[in-house]
């Protein structure tokens, strides 16, 4: 493996934390909590950009890191979570509580995959096919976030 192959795959496993042999998926969602903390700050449109191109960074570095590892939406690649968690938090309040709602939301429907999210997964392939199943969990999670702070009020 080549040195710009390595570095695509540090980035494409969250600087490695896709590499935990036992629920990669999950840490990788734990270290999406960091860029979501950073762009609570931020506003909602400077926050949206950053998020779009994140997502196509996301899907750019995960098909080319599914070519070099030679395996089809290998686990170790955790960046898809990074980008769904994101999408979860834009437009909402970084909170203890909504962070960990939020995180609680976006790993259940990353985990599940109820409709559309696996049909989504399963139509779509290469790095599109990797991402695009994680930032629909992150929109229906966003969406269920908010009905949360709105009828709890856990802000």
């Amino acid at each position: 493996m080549t040195f710009k192959d390595k570095a695509l795959v540090f980035f494409a496993t969250g600087c490695l934390v896709g590499k935990i042999p036992f629920a990669p998926g999950t840490f990788g969602s734990i270290l999406g909590l960091l860029p979501c903390y950073l762009l609570a700050g931020i506003g909602f449109w400077p926050a949206l950009i950053v998020i779009i191109f994140f997502i196509f960074f996301s899907i750019w570095i995960s098909g080319k890191s599914e070519k070099i590892l030679n395996q089809k939406d290998p686990g170790c690649i955790v960046i898809d979570e990074i980008a769904g968690m994101m999408v979860t938090f834009i437009g909402l309040p970084f909170t203890y509580r909504t962070a960990v709602a939020g995180f609680l939301v976006f790993r259940i429907l990353d985990i599940l995959k109820p409709f559309p999210i696996r049909y989504l997964e399963n139509r779509v392939s290469g790095g599109s096919g990797i991402v695009i199943d994680d930032v629909a969990a992150g929109l229906i999670g966003n969406i269920l976030l908010r009905i949360i702070i709105h009828y709890i009020g856990m802000i």
